[in-house]
C-alpha cells in the first residue's frame, strides 16, 4: 500500500505539499483547523518576485526563490490541467522605483549580481521609464525594471489547488478545529489528535502550520520562533493598463488584476493573531499612493483586508525532516513568500519524502536551528 502522508496546515504550502506528494503516488490527508487558504494565502497579493524581495546578496534564501520561481511555468501548468481552473497567472515584469539620485548606486550593485542569476534587469530613466510605466509619479528619477517577475491571483491558485487535490484522491479535512497531540516515534507512524478527540494516522507527517506552527514546539521538543505578522492591504478600482508592471517603492507596492483593481500592499505590524484592519494601516498604504502612481489619488479603496504571516526569528522558513525524527518534516515560517515558494517547497518536500536529493541546498533552512523548546516533545 501507497505511504500515508498526513499535512498539517491548509495554506498555500500546505496544498501545494499535498498536490505534490499525490501527484507522486502518495496517499494524503490535509487536516485544516480552520478554512483552506484562510490567512496569509488568500490574502496575498500574489507576486512571484524573488529579484524585488532579495536586494542584498545571494544568500541561500534568495536561491531558494530563484530555485522556486524556476518550477512555476510547469507547476501553473499542473495545476491548471488538474483543476480545470485558471489562476491568472500574469508575466507583467516589476518596475522598482528609485526617488533620489543616490537610490542609483545600490541599484546597480543589485543588477549586476542579480542578471547573473537571470534576473535580465535594466535600468531605465526618462522617456524610458515613462514608456514603460507611464502613470509613475514624474518625481522617479528611475526603476530597475526586471522582467523575469510576475504574479498570480492566490484566491484563484489556493481554489485551484484545492480542486486539484480533490480530483487526485486527497483527503482534505477543514474545520478540524485545532491540534491537541502530535504522536510520533513509534513504528505505528503519526497521529494528529484535535481538541474534538478526531485522530487522523498517517506514515509520515509535514507540518506546514504556518502562522500556528508555535503550537507544535512541544510536541517536537524543539523552538520555533514563528509567530505572526499582520500585513494590511488595500485595492483601487483601475482601469485597464493603468498600472502595466508590479511597481514596487521602499514604501509599498502595487498590482494590477484581471478583476479591475490595483492591489495596494502591505502595510504591516505586530497585533498577535488580530485581522482587523484599521485605519492607520491603510492610511499608510494610501500615503504611498499617491507619492508613487498620482493617478490613484482620491480614489476610494474599494477593498481592505489582512492576513497574518508567518515570519521566523531569522525569516527564514523551517524546511526539512527533523533530526531524529524522521518521520516528520516542516516546511513553514514562509513569510511574505509563501506563493512565491510554493512549488520550490512543494518539490523539495516531495524529494524528502522521497528520500531523494533535493534541488536547492536547504542546510540554512534547519528546523533544529532556534534550539530545544523549553518543554520537551
Amino acid at each position: 500500500m501507497a505511504e500515508h502522508v498526513l499535512i498539517a496546515g491548509g495554506g498555500i504550502i500546505g496544498l501545494s505539499c499535498a498536490f505534490e506528494a499525490a501527484r507522486r503516488g502518495k496517499r494524503v490527508t490535509v487536516v485544516e483547523p480552520g478554512g483552506f487558504g484562510g490567512q496569509a494565502s488568500g490574502a496575498a497579493a500574489g507576486m512571484l518576485a524573488p529579484y524585488s524581495e532579495n536586494t542584498e546578496q545571494p544568500d541561500a534564501f534568495f536561491h531558494l526563490c530563484e530555485y522556486s520561481l524556476r518550477q512555476y511555468a510547469e507547476w501553473v501548468e499542473a495545476v491548471e490541467q488538474g483543476s480545470g481552473d485558471h489562476v491568472e497567472w500574469l508575466r507583467t515584469g516589476s518596475l522598482n522605483v528609485a526617488f533620489h539620485e543616490a537610490d542609483l548606486l545600490p541599484m546597480q550593485t543589485r543588477l549586476i549580481w542579480q542578471n547573473h542569476f537571470g534576473a535580465q534587469a535594466e535600468i531605465v530613466e526618462g522617456e524610458a521609464l515613462r514608456r514603460l510605466e507611464p502613470n509613475v509619479t514624474a518625481r522617479a528619477v528611475a526603476g530597475l525594471y526586471s522582467p523575469a517577475e510576475s504574479h498570480v491571483f492566490a484566491p484563484k491558485l489556493v481554489a485551484a489547488l484545492f480542486e486539484a487535490c480533490r480530483r487526485l484522491g486527497v483527503r482534505l479535512v477543514a474545520h478540524a478545529g485545532a491540534i491537541e497531540q502530535v504522536l510520533h516515534g513509534s513504528a505505528a507512524g503519526v497521529a494528529l489528535v484535535t481538541a474534538a478527540g478526531d485522530r487522523f494516522e498517517g506514515d509520515r507527517l509535514v507540518v506546514c502550520a504556518g502562522a500556528w506552527s508555535g503550537a507544535y514546539e512541544e510536541a517536537l521538543g524543539l523552538k520555533l520562533d514563528v509567530h505572526p505578522i499582520r500585513g494590511q492591504i488595500c485595492a483601487f478600482d483601475s482601469a485597464a493598463g493603468e498600472v502595466r508592471h508590479m511597481v514596487f517603492s521602499n514604501q509599498a507596492y502595487w498590482v494590477g488584476k484581471c478583476d479591475g483593481t490595483v492591489v495596494c500592499g502591505a502595510s504591516e505590524d505586530v497585533a498577535g493573531f488580530d485581522t482587523t484592519v484599521t485605519d492607520r494601516g491603510i492610511d499608510r498604504l494610501i500615503r504611498a499612493t499617491d507619492r508613487t502612481l498620482p493617478i490613484l489619488t482620491g480614489r476610494e479603496t474599494v477593498r481592505r483586508w489582512a492576513g497574518l504571516r508567518p515570519a521566523t526569528r531569522d525569516g527564514q522558513p523551517l524546511l526539512g525532516v527533523l533530526a531524529g525524527k524522521p518521520e516528520i518534516i516542516l516546511a513553514a515560517g514562509h513569510y511574505r513568500n509563501g506563493i512565491l515558494l510554493s512549488p520550490g517547497t512543494a518539490k523539495i518536500v516531495g524529494d524528502l519524502l522521497d528520500g531523494a536529493r533535493t534541488g536547492v541546498s536547504i542546510d540554512a533552512f534547519r528546523p533544529e536551528r532556534f534550539g530545544a523548546s523549553a518543554v520537551r516533545g
